[in-house]
C-alpha cells in the first residue's frame, strides 16, 4: 500500500492560506491557523503540531514515507517536512532548554514522535480550539495553549532546571536584538570568558550562540509582523542585515517564505 502524498492538485491553493494567530511567550509561542505544505526545514524550538480539525502529513528528511497524524512532536534541530492538508493547525514552539522543554525531551526522545498520547489533554486542546474559533482574546488563548503544554510536558520526577548564565545570556540577546550582537558581548553578559561561555552555551542548549541568535532574530521578527509591522520593519527590528536576510532564514527555519505567514 502507497504511503499517502500530499495533494498537488490542492497545492496552489493552500500556500495562500496562512497562520491565523501568533502569540508568544518567554520561551515560547502558539501558532494557529490553517497551514499549507512546508519545505524541508529545521529550527532551535520542539515544535508541537496537534491537529484541531482533520490531519495532516509529516516526514523526516531522511525518510520516504509520509505519515497521516493528528499530532506530532518534532525534536530541536530535527530536519522535517510536513503538510496540512488545509486542517486548522495548532503549533507550540517550546524552547528546549527550558523546564517544559526539557521534560519533552524526556518524554518523547524519538526526532519524530506521531500519535501522541493527547488524551489527558484532551480537555485543554478543546478549549483551545473553541477559543481560536470564536476569536477569543489572547489572553485566553494563551492559556488554553499553555494548558495543552503543562499536559504534553507532565513526567515522573524532577527535571533540573537550566543554568541561570545560559538564561540570562539569553534574556540579554531578546533584549539586544535591535544590535549587533557577539558571542563577546553575551558572554561579557553574564561575567563568562567567551570559550568558557561557547561550551556552556552549547552543552544547555544543544545548538551554537549563533544558531540561537538567528532563532531569536526570526521570533522577533515574527512577533513584530503580527503586531501590525510590515516585514520590513520586522526585519529591521529583530537585527537582520535586509528583508532578503529575513526571509532566507525563515524558510530556513520554518520551510516558508514570510508571506505565507499572513494572518487571515
Amino acid at each position: 500500500m502507497s504511503s499517502p502524498t500530499p495533494d498537488a492538485s490542492r497545492e496552489r491553493d493552500r500556500r495562500f492560506g496562512g497562520i491565523g494567530r501568533v502569540l508568544l511567550w518567554k520561551g515560547g509561542s502558539v501558532w494557529v491557523g490553517r497551514v499549507g505544505r512546508a519545505e524541508r526545514h529545521s529550527h532551535y524550538a520542539i515544535q508541537i503540531t496537534l491537529a484541531l480539525d482533520g490531519e495532516f502529513l509529516i516526514r523526516a528528511a531522511d525518510a520516504d514515507a509520509w505519515q497521516k497524524t493528528r499530532s506530532a512532536i518534532v525534536q530541536s534541530e530535527v530536519q522535517h517536512e510536513f503538510d496540512g492538508l488545509g486542517s486548522t493547525l495548532c503549533i507550540l514552539f517550546v524552547e528546549p532548554e527550558g523546564l517544559h522543554g526539557r521534560a519533552l525531551r524526556v518524554r518523547f526522545p524519538g526526532p519524530i514522535t506521531t500519535n501522541l498520547p493527547a488524551d489527558d489533554a484532551r480537555e485543554a486542546i478543546a478549549a483551545l480550539s473553541e477559543a481560536f474559533a470564536r476569536r477569543g482574546a489572547d489572553d485566553e488563548l494563551l492559556h488554553s495553549a499553555r494548558a495543552v503544554l503543562e499536559r504534553l510536558a507532565e513526567v515522573p520526577g524532577p527535571i533540573a532546571p537550566p543554568d541561570s548564565r545560559i538564561a540570562a545570556s539569553m534574556q540579554w540577546i531578546r533584549d539586544h536584538l535591535g544590535s549587533d550582537i557577539t558571542l563577546d558581548d553575551a558572554a561579557a553578559s553574564v561575567h563568562l570568558s567567551p570559550s568558557r561561555f561557547r561550551h556552556l552555551f552549547v552543552a544547555q542548549t544543544g545548538i551554537s550562540f549563533r544558531a540561537y541568535l538567528r532563532w531569536a532574530r526570526i521570533e522577533s521578527a515574527v512577533r513584530a509582523a503580527f503586531s501590525g509591522k510590515s516585514w520590513t520593519q520586522a526585519a529591521q527590528e529583530a537585527g537582520f542585515a535586509d528583508s532578503a536576510h529575513l526571509s532566507r532564514t525563515c524558510r530556513s527555519m520554518f520551510g516558508m517564505s514570510p508571506n505565507r505567514l499572513e494572518p487571515e
